[in-house]
């Protein structure tokens, strides 16, 4: 079917089920950013394959919603003559709906919305109408299959904590809420809270499914039993009962009368319906698993450093490489980052890329998340801009590393070197600050834009999210973000540092690390505890992009001290080509 075919095709759906209208989110029932091949309902409907993104359905007229970082994006693939495109933040849709929709009954997939999100739309006058079977699927006929790979166990010595431990602790968090169950609809709960890792998804080393936690720390996975081997149930332990999801409506029946966690944020809305219509009391909460998991133990923050100084042999073997492939003319987007890739495939613990690389050349880096593809490759030219957003899973820790490169030989425009400076400079503001426990990420973002504030320019992305270990590498709830929930930083927490300038048709930038958040030194008369960052990542700034009269003293040193570390650390571990590269490339600014 065309585009136009499919949109006909669901309204003809809609109608025959009685409604006037339908929302069709990029999530799947595990509510997550990344979802396999069969929840890709919103590209299939629309064309847009962004990871975020809200698309409305009306008789007469259809929208998609999402954030600054896909807009260009979805400007090049959507139809304009079939959808129209909001900004999801500026252009809200419950206002879309208000004036469009008011008065009609809105249907919805319970699987695929928490009830938060629900409710906000609830101010635009609205019916919303919950239906019993999801109308896009209905007519994608070539569907693929949900994934099916198996559950494997996550080593103790990558783990940190014996599920048992993780269990009783988070037991110990709903007795003390007076609740009897919590309900676990969020993938990267159930591998941190059972020691368990899949291969569900591409960058995401997940085993999909659903969990039911008890105060007396016994839980239910709701995981098809072929996903579950004899090692893994063995593993799991006698106080974990693997069911199949198709018991999940029995297990909530039988909660009548209890009280039962839901996050309304991170849970289907069918789980309180259904908890509810059964005479259970829901209990609107965190999920309890994911503040621990956030808070990185001692063994999982030590694991990180080490897959980070493991990535970043590969990162410069791929530095050195480009810098002699580059001024050939003979690479591409896509070659670039297949090179990449290579390297990290030699490295120890390597499983997987944490995500596709962002490799964009010139008028493609200014498309955010931009990927290249077959139709969209093209060669990387002399004197231009190159980003490479990349990342990597490895057994003890996940990366993800933007750098920014000037393609050479000739001389980086003095436009182009400011913006960079900046970007720069408040990639370091954000790296170097020190600050008070109890403040969250979206206290710290404005520190990441002052330098591009200051002249007037902007980014249309949150500075930073949370990163998981051996997880997503997009994890909640911390986030540098104005649009984040004000969860206050806690030692452990892993988030990345990527403010960016983006001038579209022309070049993007972008400079990324991660940060570890630790205790800060006592300093005379602090009268409250501090917290600081300690810097992951380990790549050197291409020093011909910095125009260094632009740094503060204290800003310039702290570039030469990064560099000097990178190649103290990540030197030695080099062959002598790379090693001589890297020593090139870390020298002290002038």
């Amino acid at each position: 079917m065309s585009p136009a075919e499919r949109l006909a095709a669901l309204r003809a759906a809609l109608e025959k089920a009685g409604v006037q209208g339908f929302l069709v989110p990029r999530a799947d029932e595990h509510l997550g950013e990344y979802v396999p091949p069969s929840g890709e309902r919103l590209a299939w409907l629309t064309g847009f394959t962004g990871s975020a993104g809200l698309a409305l359905v009306l008789p007469d007229r259809a929208a998609l919603f999402t954030d600054g970082r896909y807009t260009t994006q979805a400007q090049q693939q959507l139809d304009p003559a079939l959808w129209e495109l909001r900004h999801i933040v500026d252009q809200p849709a419950v206002d879309w709906l208000k004036e469009h929709a008011a008065g009609r009954r809105i249907g919805y997939d319970p699987w695929l919305h928490p009830e938060a999100a629900l409710k906000r739309l609830e101010p635009a006058g609205i019916t919303l109408v919950p239906l019993p079977t999801n109308p896009v699927d209905a007519i994608w006929a070539d569907r693929p299959a949900p994934p099916a790979a198996a559950a494997v166990p996550h080593p103790l010595r990558h783990a940190g904590l014996a599920a048992e431990e993780k269990r009783s602790a988070a037991a110990a968090l709903l007795r003390e809420a007076k609740e009897d169950a919590a309900v676990l609809a969020d993938s990267h709960s159930l591998a941190w809270l059972f020691n368990i890792r899949g291969g569900d998804l591409d960058h995401t080393p997940l085993a999909l499914g659903f969990g039911l936690l008890r105060d007396d720390g016994s839980a239910e996975l709701f995981m098809e039993p072929g996903k579950v081997p004899p090692e893994t149930r063995a593993h799991l332990g006698n106080a974990v009962t693997v069911r199949p999801r198709e018991a999940l409506p029995g297990a909530l029946e039988a909660l009548a009368g209890r009280t039962v966690r839901v996050d309304p944020e991170a849970t289907p809305a069918w789980f309180a319906e259904t908890l509810r219509a059964a005479g259970a009391t829901v209990a609107a909460g965190d999920d309890p698993v994911r503040l621990p998991r956030a808070c990185k133990n001692p063994v999982e923050q030590q694991g990180a450093r080490d897959a980070h100084r493991r990535d970043a042999v590969a990162l410069a073997r791929f530095l050195a490489w480009f810098a002699a492939a580059a001024p050939t003319g003979r690479e591409t987007e896509v070659s670039a980052a297949d090179r990449l890739l290579a390297f990290r495939r030699e490295v120890p613990l390597f499983k997987a890329e944490s995500f596709p690389a962002i490799s964009g050349a010139g008028e493609h880096g200014a498309v955010i998340h931009y990927r290249a593809t077959e139709a969209s490759d093209r060669p990387i030219r002399l004197d231009e801009c190159y980003l490479i957003d990349s990342g990597a899973q490895y057994l003890d820790g996940t990366t993800d590393v933007t750098r920014t490169l000037w393609t050479g030989p000739g001389p980086a425009p003095a436009a182009l070197r400011e913006r960079y400076t900046r970007v720069l400079q408040g990639h370091i503001a954000l790296a170097t600050l020190r600050f008070p426990k109890g403040v969250a990420g979206p206290h710290l973002d404005a520190f990441a834009r002052r330098a591009l504030w200051e002249a007037g320019l902007d980014y249309d992305h949150g500075t930073g999210h949370g990163v998981g270990s051996y997880l997503s590498v997009h994890e909640g709830p911390v986030a540098f973000s104005r649009a984040a929930r004000p969860v206050p930083l806690a030692p452990g927490m892993i988030l990345s540092d990527e403010p960016g300038y983006y001038l579209p048709g022309q070049y993007g930038i972008r400079i990324e690390n991660l940060l570890l958040v630790r205790e800060a030194g006592q300093r005379p008369d602090q009268v409250k505890p501090f917290l600081e960052f300690e810097t992951l990542t380990l790549a050197p700034y291409d020093r011909r992009l910095i125009e260094a009269a632009l740094l503060s003293p204290a800003e310039r040193a702290w570039v030469d001290a990064y560099q000097a570390r990178v190649l103290a650390e990540v030197g030695p571990h080099c062959d002598p080509a790379t090693a001589s590269w890297l020593a090139a490339a870390c020298a002290p600014l002038t």
